[in-house]
């Protein structure tokens, strides 16, 4: 928790101040037992009505006085906590976009979000709590004790007892549900990871009939979430009633105790009273603690999980500022014996694999499931880095480019269509935010969605559902290439983005980019050999290892595994691919 205090930058003021209040309520509280003495001994027993009515009011001032501090120490709090909350969620929500999408999959989109939401949650309650409660439970339990010393120093050992029992019940408790906590969030993670499942995928479950199978899986990972919380609850629930009994076996004790001093004429009724309310203020400051501390715990599991990401250090870093210049006579693009792998130890996706291309043409990448056909764009735009050679871009390699650069030179449409919530427009200009509208139709055009779009009544400011919902999978794949060609990239990127389009749909499309003013290199990824008959060069992978490179003709020749993708997706054999 300690390393996150960084984010109550600007807030320090309040969160100083915060428990200055709190403190001073406390110091009223104290006086308040005293003062009710007074009335007892001196108003009542003596018959003075005068007095009772003048300390009455000095009660009421302190109590006054209390809620004012109180009332602003509350508002100092909420201030404060909710800042850091907005500081944390910020620099937490930017420290997860700069890191590589290694990174993230380590994490997880479930443990991310639950990081973001609940666990930043946790710790900004564990902040409030702390301006609230740090100085003023410990300080009320103390001066208590010191009150209670200086009235009754042999009837103040109950107070000591009772203080070293009940620390003691809270050290017990805390220390066994402590570990629970953690768990509880991990938890939460694989309940949130498989509803975001089951949701995202509601129509493959229905497809198959499947909704018992993904309930019993939700239920037991819910019902296991509850198993933890209904334990750590347990234990937790321990702290009142044993505080509790512990503190009225020392009510009883000062009484009894107190009434024989009482007796003896060596204490006063009032002094009984008194006593007795600090007791009562030792055990409600020590319940407080109790609970501050089951908060601390909560927050202190939290803050580990967020630290856990921030300590996360980025693979891919930028390390330029400014934009290289073209190295004269270069390829556009060239692979040089470039290998990776997903994770360190395991098997490599992409083994030396060797390839240029020049500016405007066309490379073809195909290959069988898991060949390494999306790593191959992955580290063009460097969502990853490879292990071993070099992705070269007008001869440069791409690391040498700020992000901003390259991802503007670079543009990719992925494998699955992805639409924000929006308009037609700003989904579009997240290829250039400063496109005209004449751009935006021309990619449309080339994108082969322009005909849909005009029939849409409000057009460009047409509303796109979630996840763009409200269109089909073609016309999701179109627009997520016309949004990429709304940048003029240098390189485009097609990972499998005509999968959901027919022959002629695609044909069109292809002819389309290729006419396009600023020539753009074309790196198509594709499943059908069809789509990739016409491109200047094909390269064949198997394995994370170019089978083959060469054009369609030559690959028919030399390549046994293009001839078997060739045949099995015609009628007529590879001859009519």
């Amino acid at each position: 928790m300690k390393k996150l205090l960084r984010f109550l930058r600007g807030y320090r003021a309040v969160t100083v101040l915060g428990p200055l209040f709190k403190l001073l309520e406390a110091v009223g509280e104290l006086i308040i037992p005293l003062v009710v003495a007074a009335i007892i001994d001196k108003g009542i027993a003596a018959g003075n009505s005068a007095y009772v009515w003048k300390m009455g009011g000095v009660m009421l001032g302190l109590g006054a006085a209390g809620l004012c501090f109180a009332v602003t120490a509350q508002f100092m709090a909420a201030k404060a906590s909710q800042g850091f909350g907005t500081n944390l969620r910020g620099a937490l929500y930017r420290h997860i976009h700069s890191l590589s999408l290694s990174e993230q999959d380590k994490f997880g989109a479930a443990g991310l979000l639950t990081r973001l939401s609940s666990d930043t949650i946790q710790t900004q309650v564990g902040v409030a709590m702390f301006i609230r409660l740090v100085l003023r439970s410990p300080f009320l339990a103390a001066g208590a004790l010191v009150m209670a010393v200086s009235i009754s120093p042999k009837i103040s050992i109950i107070f000591l007892v009772m203080a070293v029992v009940v620390s003691l019940i809270l050290w017990l408790v805390m220390s066994r549900t402590s570990p629970y906590y953690r768990k509880i969030q991990n938890n939460l993670d694989e309940v949130s990871l498989l509803t975001r499942e089951t949701l995202s995928g509601a129509r493959v479950v229905r497809a198959f009939s499947n909704q018992a199978e993904e309930q019993r899986d939700f239920f037991t990972s819910a019902d296991s979430l509850g198993k933890k919380s209904i334990k750590a609850a347990a234990l937790s629930a321990l702290l009142n009633p044993l505080t509790y009994a512990v503190i009225n076996f020392s009510v009883i004790a000062v009484l009894y105790f107190g009434g024989k001093t009482v007796s003896a004429g060596n204490l006063s009724q009032g002094d009984v009273i008194a006593l007795v309310n600090y007791l009562s203020q030792i055990l409600l400051a020590l319940v407080v603690t109790a609970n501050l501390a089951v908060t601390f715990t909560k927050a202190s599991a939290s803050a580990a999980r967020i630290n856990e990401v921030f300590d996360t250090v980025p693979s891919v870093s930028q390390t330029a500022s400014e934009c290289p210049a073209p190295v004269a006579n270069s390829a556009k693009l060239r692979f040089d014996n470039v290998s990776f792998a997903y994770y360190a130890g395991s098997r490599n996706a992409l083994v030396n694999v060797d390839f240029s291309l020049s500016a405007g043409q066309t490379l073809g990448v195909i290959g069988s499931t898991g060949s390494g056909k999306s790593t191959v764009a992955n580290l063009i735009p460097r969502f990853y880095d490879p292990t071993a050679g070099n992705v070269l871009l007008d001869g440069v390699p791409v690391s040498q480019y700020p992000f901003a650069d390259l991802h503007r030179k670079v543009h990719i449409v992925p494998q699955k269509a992805v639409l924000f919530s929006g308009t037609l427009r700003d989904n579009l200009l997240y290829g250039d935010p400063d496109a005209t509208d004449e751009q935006l139709w021309a990619a449309l055009e080339a994108a082969q969605a322009l005909d849909f779009v005009q029939k849409l009544p409000d057009g460009l400011n047409a509303q796109v559902a979630r996840g763009g919902r409200n269109f089909s999978g073609g016309q999701r794949q179109r627009l997520t290439v016309a949004r990429a060609l709304v940048g003029n990239p240098e390189v485009l990127i097609l990972d499998d983005a005509s999968s959901a389009l027919d022959y002629a749909t695609e044909s069109r499309m292809r002819h389309a980019i290729e006419a396009l003013p600023f020539h753009p290199t074309v790196i198509l990824i594709s499943q059908r050999a069809f789509s990739l008959s016409h491109a200047d060069k094909i390269l064949v992978l198997e394995d994370g290892g170019a089978a083959g490179y060469g054009t369609h003709e030559q690959l028919l020749q030399t390549c046994e595994v293009y001839r078997e993708i060739c045949n099995s997706q015609t009628k007529g054999g590879a001859d009519n691919a």
